[in-house]
């Protein structure tokens, strides 16, 4: 441990240590900007006991007056031979960031990027970074490029439904959705169950698994939400969200029968989309659509002001956003020889990715999805996955 400033910084390396900052840790991520359920306490510490090995947190603390005011979260992994820095959460570390407590100035960030930077890594790649964050705040001094990754949809919800459904879509689309759910109805009996209480979202899950395997099966998906490694997390990091209020599965029904489902969490007023699946011997009823419609209905009348996508270029959720708010990667932070390389071999292979973008194939590949018709669309504010 070392100190400066009045300031003591400290490195987490067991599941266990993580595990004693439960009562800390959360208020910090609700301070974010965009405060991210994937840096919620229960999330990180059920993620790290599914996919670490005891001992490879690196997650850096900084206490003032031995309360905790900044955190930088982040685990040692191995790669081609090298320690390499990611976020805790991996691929699941959308709006990944330093945390920091309000007021905890500009020496807490500052601090957290020298004791960052003093840990035993090669070199960091981080990703699912927001670029207004505070970690890209001090990008310069942790020597970390930013590259935009993910073109992450945003929708103001604060208008109320109605209004911004009626701002966004034209009247032959909201006629078309409402024919579809005729269409449906002509079917069976067609019922949205939403799941908020820890046993109903348990079922939900289950059938949410279900739906997901069916959607996908035959497919490549590039998720592990519905793997034998990916299922036990996923159940419980749910059972720890569920005792704050978090998670929310809606499931559309037909005739009792799931047919669709969308997953999401909803912290300080903002609603991030998870997952969501539906039958696709169903498809042309768009139940995927629908059953998100619902989601965001009820979200606005619950007092909801903000959507975040986490990424995808469906044309639905192009069509019911005001703006892109991009994820980025981080990669940098270098402390060896081989990390310094390494992490300049990396960059450059994405510089060279990028030259390539004027192939609109390639493009979305590798930024995951930008419409052609919002490649246009106005870019501010610029500040900064999840699939069907």
């Amino acid at each position: 441990m070392s100190a400066s400033q009045g300031l003591t910084a400290s490195t987490v390396t067991t599941t266990a240590e993580f595990a004693a900052l439960e009562d800390e840790w959360d208020v910090l991520v609700r301070a974010m900007g965009r405060p991210s359920p994937y840096l919620l306490h229960g999330w990180l510490l059920a993620w790290c006991r599914h996919y670490t090995a005891d001992g490879d947190l690196r997650v850096q603390l900084v206490r003032a007056g031995g309360k905790l005011v900044g955190a930088l979260p982040l685990f040692s992994t191995r790669r081609g031979g090298l320690r390499v820095a990611q976020f805790l959460g991996g691929k699941h570390s959308a709006l990944a960031d330093m945390l920091l407590a309000p007021g905890a100035g500009d020496e807490t960030p500052a601090r957290l990027v020298e004791h960052a930077l003093a840990s035993d890594h090669d070199f960091a790649d981080l990703f699912g970074l927001p670029g207004n964050g505070p970690l890209a705040g001090a990008a310069g001094a942790a020597r970390v490029r930013l590259i935009e990754r993910v073109e992450s949809p945003v929708l103001e919800l604060g208008a109320g439904f109605d209004s911004v459904y009626n701002a966004h879509t034209t009247s032959k689309r909201r006629g078309s959705n409402k024919r579809r759910l005729r269409q449906l109805e002509e079917l069976g009996t067609v019922q949205f169950a939403r799941a908020r209480t820890e046993p109903e979202l348990r079922d939900a899950l289950e059938e949410a698994f279900s739906r997901h395997h069916l959607r996908w099966q035959g497919r490549p998906d590039g998720c592990d939400f519905g793997t034998d490694r990916g299922m036990p997390f996923q159940r419980e990091a749910l059972a720890a969200l569920a005792k704050l209020g978090v998670p929310s599965i809606v499931t559309l029904r037909l005739d009792d029968r799931p047919i669709a489902f969308h997953y999401s969490f909803v912290l300080e007023r903002q609603l991030y989309v998870h997952r969501l699946a539906f039958d696709p011997a169903l498809s042309r009823f768009s139940p995927g659509v629908l059953t998100m419609l619902e989601v965001l209905r009820a979200a606005a009348d619950e007092g909801v002001e903000r959507v975040e996508y986490l990424g995808g270029d469906e044309s639905y959720k192009l069509e019911l956003s005001d703006r892109i708010e991009p994820l980025y990667q981080g990669v940098g932070m270098a402390r060896t020889l081989q990390g310094r390389i390494a992490s300049s071999m990396r960059l450059k292979a994405i510089d060279a990715r990028i030259h390539l973008r004027g192939s609109d194939t390639l493009r979305r590949i590798y930024y995951r999805g930008r419409a052609p018709e919002r490649a246009a669309a106005p870019a501010e504010p610029r500040n900064g996955a999840t699939d069907t």
